[in-house]
């Protein structure tokens, strides 16, 4: 009777221990979700108003790598609180929701969730695109490409500036079936007025494909290049000198002495005739 009535006790005592203890539960929902899409979590206790906690979004590969983390606070009211952690530009595989205590971890009940296992695939790969994600700020925005056996059945997208905010959609445009490879191919012009880092998701029926982040930049001042004219060239004839011929003037050859003896033997003779006469 004795040992009936201590283990009574016993159990009594795991019981009210097990009441007093507070309940904590992380719901993030849905658990498989494409890269760029939100995790949203639900966390709903009864511990005391004041509690505070972190709630930790990790990625779960060989080590545990932080992404974000928010400070929860339990209010009076001891309402639902939601969590969100953006997913955009993180890889694809196993991610981690974690509630972590400043301090020692208090008792909870057995049934508390504190952490819970994400899955983030990767779609990226269905989307190819033929518009550069650099544009000048003049020729933006044209948004191209193609999905992946997508057809005629179109694709929705939703632009976002950094700095500007939404600037279109979400909304459906028109994809037109390639036939030969059956991929639905794309082309949309969405007019911005700054530049700006505007990011582009593309979603279908089964949800986020991806996200892609687009830079438009300011015109390309084009420079002002002087225009310098040349004259043509000027043909010059050149200048000739003329040096006047002089002709030589023939030097004479002295006489012959045959002829200057010959030439005084005829006015000898002149001279001899004329006194005789």
């Amino acid at each position: 009777m004795k040992k009936i009535l201590c283990f009574v006790i016993l159990l009594s005592l795991l019981l009210v221990g097990s009441a007093s203890a507070y309940g904590i539960y992380l719901n993030c929902s849905p658990t498989t979700i494409p890269l760029g899409q939100t995790v949203k979590c639900a966390i709903d206790s009864d511990f005391p108003p004041g509690t505070s906690f972190n709630l930790v979004f990790y990625q779960k590969q060989y080590t545990a790598t932080q992404i974000s983390n928010q400070i929860m606070t339990i209010q009076p009211s001891q309402q639902t609180q939601y969590a969100l952690f953006d997913t955009t530009g993180l890889k694809g595989g196993q991610y981690d929701v974690e509630i972590e205590w400043n301090g020692a971890v208090p008792a909870m009940r057995s049934d508390s969730v504190a952490s819970q296992i994400i899955i983030l695939t990767d779609r990226s790969a269905e989307l190819t695109l033929t518009s550069s994600t650099t544009q000048d700020l003049a020729d933006a925005l044209v948004i191209s490409g193609s999905h992946k056996n997508a057809g005629n059945s179109g694709i929705q997208i939703q632009v976002d500036g950094a700095s500007s905010g939404r600037v279109f959609g979400p909304q459906y445009i028109q994809t037109v079936s390639n036939l030969q490879t059956g991929d639905g191919v794309f082309s949309q012009t969405v007019p911005v007025t700054q530049p700006d880092d505007y990011t582009v998701k593309f979603s279908d029926e089964n949800g986020l494909i991806t996200s892609v982040v687009y830079h438009v930049v300011s015109p390309t001042a084009t420079a002002t290049i002087p225009t310098t004219i040349t004259p043509p060239p000027v043909t010059t004839t050149p200048m000739v000198t003329y040096t006047p011929f002089i002709h030589p003037t023939p030097t004479k050859s002295p006489l012959s002495p045959v002829v200057v003896i010959g030439a005084l033997g005829i006015v000898m003779v002149v001279i001899g005739r004329t006194r005789k006469e």
